[in-house]
């Protein structure tokens, strides 16, 4: 299956973001679904993923909360702040954050608390946004039979892992001898995806970015891998968290692009070039769909409303 590529290099903002109260290191997600439940729902399932490293990946990410400042358009400061202990680090900040030029350009503010991962509203909304996360990543890790639903969660990264997936990227180069191909349930890819992935899990971008393999050999690292991709926004593009919660509202140039509130929406923040605005009949997404209503019913919620198309929708 091919990498998706994830490109992380900014976000686009409305100002800053009111202050948050810390969330408890437990969450609501281990209410949502219990061991028995994951394992039913990926029964195919590579030994590598379990309920245990799941689990473990929610608690130990959602004591990360991380304020991303930009300046300019691409000029960014990451303050990571550890919830346990209070602590708040600078993680990154541009060469060029106090240049002059830099600094005349009005501030936007964004903050990714992720212990907001299916914990932000009510359990019916907390439940859908666990849906459409299984959804996605089963879609990315599947590797067996069209339409039964029972075989996400297989491979632990693509299967071509001949090529390099390097990208442009000044704060995050690539390591020599180092392959950034498709790992984990989302399939991070790209030097520059895997550095800011680093930089949000562990507050060292160096980590992954030497290390690209710790994606298949440590599944704690995997599922925290998929939930920071899962909760934080990309250069123009939401949150798939901030859609599946409703906070995210299109505005007028989403509007005439067809964007809407909605799983389709998800499936066009993750894979828009390659599934979305090609009709009503795109293989992928009609898998990413199915596997969503089926997901759905297994933990007892609907979404009649679920806006699950993006056929019509213009990519990114």
């Amino acid at each position: 299956m091919p990498a998706l590529i994830l490109l992380f290099s900014g976000f686009k903002c409305g100002g800053p973001a009111k202050a948050v109260a810390d969330k408890p290191a437990t969450t609501p997600a281990f209410n949502l679904i219990t061991e028995k439940q994951f394992n039913d729902l990926f029964p195919q399932r590579d030994k590598f993923y379990t309920y245990t490293a799941f689990m473990q990946a929610i608690k130990e990410l959602g004591m990360i909360r991380v304020k991303i400042t930009r300046r300019a358009v691409s000029v960014y400061q990451f303050i990571r702040t550890d919830k346990n202990t209070g602590k708040a680090t600078v993680i990154r900040q541009d060469a060029d954050w106090n240049e002059a030029w830099a600094k005349v350009k009005p501030d936007s503010t964004y903050i990714i608390d992720y212990g907001n991962f299916c914990n932000e509203r009510d359990p019916l909304i907390n439940k859908k946004e666990l849906a459409a996360f299984f959804a996605n990543v089963a879609h990315e890790t599947r590797h067996g039979l069209n339409g039964s639903y029972t075989d996400g969660l297989m491979l632990i990264h693509e299967d071509n892992t001949s090529l390099d997936y390097f990208g442009d990227s000044d704060e995050y180069p690539p390591v020599k001898g180092k392959k950034y191909y498709g790992r984990g349930p989302l399939q991070l890819s790209f030097n520059g995806n895997y550095g800011y992935a680093s930089d949000m899990i562990f507050g060292d971008r160096h980590i992954l970015l030497n290390n690209p393999d710790l994606v298949t050999t440590n599944p704690v690292v995997a599922f925290k891998a998929a939930i920071y991709f899962w909760m934080t926004p990309q250069t123009r593009k939401p949150s798939a968290h901030d859609v599946m919660t409703g906070k995210w509202q299109p505005d007028a140039a989403d509007k005439a692009a067809g964007r809407v509130p909605g799983f389709g929406m998800v499936i066009n923040i993750i894979n828009g070039a390659l599934e979305c605005n090609l009709g009503e009949n795109n293989p992928g997404m009609l898998d990413r769909i199915g596997f969503y209503q089926h997901f759905l019913a297994r933990l007892g919620v609907t979404d009649a409303n679920c806006a699950c198309s993006c056929g019509k929708m213009q990519h990114y």
